[in-house]
Formats: C-alpha cells, sequence, structure tokens
C-alpha cells in the first residue's frame, strides 16, 4: 500500500508518516519498481499502535521504546503520566479557577484585571503578613470566592481576622459558600466556616447559624449556639444546656442563656430544661454542678425554687452551690 493510500486509511498525514520514518519508528517493508514507498499490513499495524500510544500522551522517543525493546515494561511509564496528567490537571483547575474570579470580579480594563492578580497572589503568598496587607487595603476588589476559599484555609489568627472582617463586609454569595463550608469533611474547615458565620450580619446568616444547630460537628454546633443566644435566638436554648452537661465552653454557654432569660417567658423555659437535666439519670455529677451553676444568672421563680430544692440535693457539692446561689440572689 502507497503512502497516500496509508495516510487516507489511518488519518495520518503523509508528513507525519515520514517524520515516523526519519525517527525509525516505522519504516516502509518495500518499495516499488519507480522507487515508492510500500507499506505492508505489518507496517499498518505498528502506525496504530504508534497512534494509540500517543493517544495516551507518550512522547515518540517513550513509544520506539515501548515497540522495540522486549524488555520494556508498562507500569512505570503509565503511572510516570498518571502523575503528569494530575499536575496538569491541577494546574489548568487553578488557572480556571483563578479565571472565573477575575471574570466574576467584571474589570473594567487591563489595569482591574492585573490588580485583581495581585491581590489573588498576594492572598495565596507564604508570608502571612502579606496576605493580611492584601485583605485589609483591597477593598471590594477581592472576589468573594478568593476570600471565602482564603478563609477556610488560613491558620494565622490574625490573617484569619482580616478574612471574617472582609466577609462580614461582603455580598449575600459568601454565605452561601460558606454554608457549604460546614459540610466540609475537615473538622478545621468546618470550624472555620462557623466562625466566618457568626461574624456575618443579617438574618440569613441567622438562619444558617439555625441551620448548624443541626450539624453533626459539636464543635460547630457550639459556636452556632453561643452567637444564637447572643443574637437573642431561643432555638439555641437546648445547645447552650448541652454544652454546660458536656463541659465544652459551658461558662460561655451560661452567659449566652443568661442574655435570652432576659425575656421573663424564656427564663421560665431555660430554667425548666436545666432543672430536666439536673433530674436525668445519665447526667454525671460535675455536669449536675455546673447545671447549678448555670441557674444562677436565671431570674424568675421557677430558677429560684429550682435552687432552694438543690440546696437540700443529696449531692453535697450541687446543694452547697445551691445553697451560696440563694444567699447571692437574697442578697441583691
Amino acid at each position: 500500500m502507497l503512502i497516500g493510500e496509508v495516510s487516507r486509511r489511518s488519518g495520518v498525514s503523509a508528513r507525519m508518516l515520514r517524520h515516523y520514518e526519519s525517527l525509525g519508528l516505522v519504516r516502509p517493508s518495500g518499495r516499488t519498481g519507480s522507487g515508492y514507498r510500500e507499506y505492508s499490513a505489518e507496517d499498518i499495524r505498528r502506525i496504530f499502535h504508534i497512534e494509540s500510544l500517543r493517544s495516551l500522551g507518550l512522547s515518540l522517543r517513550e513509544i520506539g521504546r515501548a515497540l522495540d525493546d522486549p524488555g520494556f515494561t508498562p507500569s512505570a511509564l503509565v503511572g510516570d503520566l498518571i502523575r503528569q496528567t494530575r499536575d496538569r490537571i491541577a494546574a489548568e483547575t487553578e488557572l480556571l479557577t483563578q479565571l472565573r474570579r477575575i471574570h466574576a470580579a467584571d474589570p473594567v480594563g487591563w489595569e482591574d484585571v492585573l490588580q485583581i492578580v495581585a491581590i489573588l497572589q498576594a492572598l495565596g503568598s507564604k508570608s502571612a503578613d502579606a496576605r493580611q496587607r492584601a485583605v485589609l487595603s483591597s477593598g471590594d476588589e477581592v472576589p468573594v470566592e478568593a476570600l471565602v476559599e482564603a478563609a477556610l484555609s488560613e491558620t494565622e489568627p490574625n490573617v484569619a481576622g482580616a478574612l471574617r472582617w472582609a466577609l462580614a463586609r461582603s455580598d449575600a454569595g459568601a454565605r452561601a459558600l460558606l454554608a457549604e463550608g460546614l459540610g466540609s469533611p475537615v473538622a478545621a474547615v468546618r470550624e472555620r466556616a462557623v466562625q466566618a458565620l457568626v461574624e456575618m450580619p443579617g438574618d440569613e446568616a441567622t438562619a444558617q447559624l439555625r441551620d448548624a444547630l443541626a450539624n453533626p460537628d459539636a464543635v460547630v454546633r457550639g459556636h452556632a449556639a453561643l452567637a444564637l443566644g447572643t443574637r437573642g435566638v431561643a432555638d439555641a436554648v437546648p445547645a447552650l444546656i448541652d454544652m454546660i452537661v458536656e463541659g465544652r465552653n459551658d461558662t460561655d454557654a451560661a452567659d449566652a442563656l443568661s442574655v435570652l432569660a432576659s425575656d421573663t417567658a424564656m427564663a421560665d423555659q431555660i430554667a425548666t430544661g436545666l432543672v430536666d437535666r439536673l433530674a436525668d439519670d445519665t447526667t454525671t455529677a460535675p455536669a449536675r454542678g455546673r447545671l447549678t451553676q448555670a441557674l444562677a444568672d436565671i431570674p424568675g421563680t421557677t430558677a429560684a425554687r429550682a435552687l432552694v430544692e438543690l440546696s437540700h440535693d443529696e449531692d453535697r457539692a450541687v446543694a452547697l452551690t445551691a445553697a451560696y446561689l440563694l444567699r447571692l440572689r437574697d442578697a441583691r
């Protein structure tokens, strides 16, 4: 078969076939009487093998080794190709993300583009000072996706605080992205997401914090409950009582309950919740002590009656604590 026919059937140009021949990858088995290249069925099969290996990303040099070296094993080479492909995909994905962020910022001219690129590069700097300066000096120029990504990955406290400050002043899109962060498989990312939501004002952030009360991560629930308590949201009461029982930020939880208890009806509800946990047989002695202390700043008759009963509790530590708290209430 002549080169033109081989090219037509294989889809490989005559020029490339000649290049293959010059590299020694495939040589026509014969020549016609006129000196034209003539390819055998075996030659054509080899051409298809070459094209198949090229489709995997092998270089022509690697293809030559694969086809001609009987001792050549493909596993190592294929492993290298996998790693190279992953690196290339990661680089392309990073580039695509950066382009999308620039596009979302809706730059007017190339000066705007260059400014956004500079800020994005500074956010990725190894220097914490550089990252913090980028956040504090960028104003509204940082795409919200970049701010959220930086906030969810930042480990340096001062930079993390600057990022939360910037997010609190950003648009509603940040809240949705942070809510997604609450579902991260990484505990540290979930905690950073809820910490950022805590500092965001508005009803939407409050609604997302309410949803976070059902999060399986106790740390996330705790941050959400403390924030909701200071916002006067009654839904936080059960989670705050759980924190007192479990001894997780129990002092802060008790403070949040006292804020909520400024409402008379809420005070009775909180006192009832604390008393119910005190009466639960599964509540440990240290937890009963913390629950008793939490009654100190809950006004109203329900809390007062509970303290009177607890002053006669079988647990001496609880009884002494309750009696002391009653004296403080009387002194007021």
